[in-house]
């Protein structure tokens, strides 16, 4: 079928149940960013691939809503489709919310999938719509016109041990039971894969780019349960996880289980990380205490073993970066380079090392205009010859046994304008004055965000994205709970967070500027006025220096890209090959 065609089927079914308009959400149960073939429902039904964004079908129209992220993707991809793009004003916002309460009429009935939708989201939903006498109802069309949907996957999953970890299973245990305590919380459901791959030292291939694996976890003071398909697991990982206190159940087994629990229990829920389905298991009479959960905190502050294997990782991405730029220097002009084939041959450059285990992310290869485009995704109809003058933005990551690797660079394509070596030189401005920053232990990543973005405010340039975000330990390659943006999140800095900083530039039809590397917080010193952190750059690849404009770097913005690339090679010669190490060194000259 054709997207017109499923936007035809929906509308029938929607009248047959009396359904005035139908949301559907880029989610699953477990609330994923990246989430598995079977629950891809919006490429499905309006074939836009972004991973944002939320369709909303009424009799007589059928919108994405979206952020500016992914306005030119839209467009083209809602092409023919039925679908209009609905720009958002303000990201990560239900905007649609208050369109339904302008075109829907009192006693209207608005349906989605209850498993593919965050409490939060749901109640907010709910709420709003009730006040204008509008209902919902659990509904999932797309399962009923998607004829050979695939099912859920059957990856093996696999136990890393505590010399990779820094810490048991029992001991994480321990630690997400003290925070239960602390909130007076009888149960914990977690849904969140990384949580939960964390917490049980777990890791899969159930999800593209995400070593993680499809699960649900119950815990007590008296027992922990994790819900999994068993035949995923080896029977020494399985013993291992009876061992340290672990009761694996079935999958599906979850909804029965929180049915179960006493009608007066007190559960503690994140509910912008739980699906509403499994909150409407819960008895009316649950008293449901909300929050982050304990393990999202845990899991971002690094421990002194999780932190050793992530230098190892910055040294072997370091490594597949070196050769790949050189890669492109020595080939460029001489045989045919694109987007794709540049991407490809990144990927196998990381691949060449032991450790690999794939990549964090699907790689942003994009040459002069489609640099522009913050979250591009070569396909090829738009795969560009890297050829004549301009820009190659390249942003990407490796998956390695054990780390997370997250880097962007730009470098020069033949001859380069002056707007964009300034723009170059505007955005590593922003780039060094976030890495070189000494705060407070109270700061918050929205003070940092303006931080960053002063070198570009100053010239009256902004970027519509966040400016950096955490990073996993072999886990995801966005987590939380802290971020580096103007969004107003209440969680301070704190030593052993690993975050990218990546502000950027973007001129649309022309190209597009980012400069990101990976920081790990830790204590710089104690005054009279408080603890004082700081960040150490963790990333291993060269700046680009050649087409940077001196005239706008202050001198301790020049000293801070020397010492940063005189790090890189001395970290990185000792790895290359001699011919590699002298390229090497040459592109860490100081200027």
């Amino acid at each position: 079928m054709t997207c017109v065609q499923k936007l035809e089927a929906l509308r029938k079914l929607m009248a047959k149940q009396n359904i005035d308009a139908y949301i559907i959400t880029a989610a699953d149960p477990h609330i994923s960013e990246y989430l598995p073939a079977h629950y891809k429902t919006i490429p499905f039904a309006s074939g836009f691939t972004g991973s944002a964004g939320t369709l909303v079908i009424t009799r007589d129209f059928a919108g994405l809503w979206t952020d500016s992220r992914y306005f030119t993707q839209a467009e083209k991809q809602l092409s023919g489709s039925g679908y209009e793009l609905v720009k958002l004003k303000v990201p990560h916002t239900p905007e649609y919310i208050d369109w339904l309460h302008q075109v829907l009429a009192k006693g209207a009935t608005v349906g989605f999938n209850h498993q593919l939708i965050t409490v939060a989201l749901a109640t907010a939903l709910k709420d709003n719509l009730q006040q204008h006498e509008i209902s919902i109802k659990n509904v999932d069309f797309i399962n009923e016109i998607w004829i050979d949907r695939v099912g859920l996957p059957e990856e093996k999953a696999f136990l890393i041990g505590e010399e990779a970890a820094g810490l048991s299973i029992s001991a994480k245990i321990d630690q997400v039971k003290a925070a239960l305590k602390i909130n007076q919380a009888d149960y914990h459901l977690i849904s969140t894969l990384d949580d939960i791959a964390w917490l049980f030292n777990l890791r899969g291939n159930d999800v593209d780019y995400n070593p993680v694996v499809l699960s649900f976890a119950l815990i007590s003071p008296h027992e922990t349960k994790l819900f999994i398909d068993q035949e995923k697991l080896a029977q020494h990982d399985i013993d291992t996880l009876n061992q340290q206190g672990v009761v694996l159940h079935p999958y599906n087994g979850v909804l029965e289980a929180l049915a179960a629990l006493p009608e007066n229990a007190d559960v503690f829920i994140d509910p912008k990380r739980t699906c509403f389905g499994l909150y409407q298991q819960l008895s009316e009479n649950a008293k449901v205490i909300s929050g982050i959960n304990p393990s999202t905190y845990l899991k971002s502050l690094k421990n002194e073993m999780e932190i050793n294997h992530i230098r190892k990782a910055m040294v072997y991405d370091g490594v597949a970066l070196t050769k790949f730029f050189k890669w492109i220097e020595e080939h460029l002009g001489k045989e045919k380079i694109s987007e794709w084939s540049a991407s490809q041959k990144l990927e196998a450059l990381r691949a060449e090392h032991r450790s690999f285990a794939g990549l964090s992310f699907n790689t942003i290869a994009g040459y002069n205009a489609n640099g522009a485009l913050p979250h591009y995704s070569v396909t090829p109809e738009s795969d560009q010859e890297i050829l004549g003058d301009g820009l190659f933005l390249v942003d990407s990551g490796g998956q390695y046994l054990y780390g997370t690797t997250d880097i962007t660079r730009v470098i020069p394509i033949g001859n380069c304008s002056s707007t964009q070596s300034n723009d170059y030189t505007l955005v590593l401005k922003g780039l060094i004055e976030g890495s070189k920053l000494i705060f407070p232990a109270t700061t918050k990543g929205y003070q940092i965000d303006a931080v960053c973005r002063k070198p570009l405010w100053d010239y009256a340039i902004n970027y519509g994205h966040g400016t950096g975000h955490g990073i996993g330990f072999f886990l995801n390659v966005h987590e939380g709970p802290q971020s580096i943006s103007s969004a107003n999140v209440d969680v301070a800095f704190k030593p052993g967070m690993v975050t990218s900083i990546e502000p950027g530039i973007y001129r649309l039809g022309s190209h597009g500027v980012r400069i990101e590397n990976l920081v790990l917080c830790k204590p710089y010193t104690s005054t009279e006025f408080g603890d004082f952190l700081a960040f150490e750059t963790l990333t291993l690849c060269f700046i680009d220096t050649s087409i940077i404009n001196k005239s706008l770097l202050e001198s301790h913005q020049l000293t801070w890209l020397n010492q940063y690339n005189q790090m890189v090679f001395d970290q990185l010669q000792a790895v290359l090959s001699p011919e590699e190490a002298a390229w090497l060194k040459e592109k860490c000259k100081a200027i």
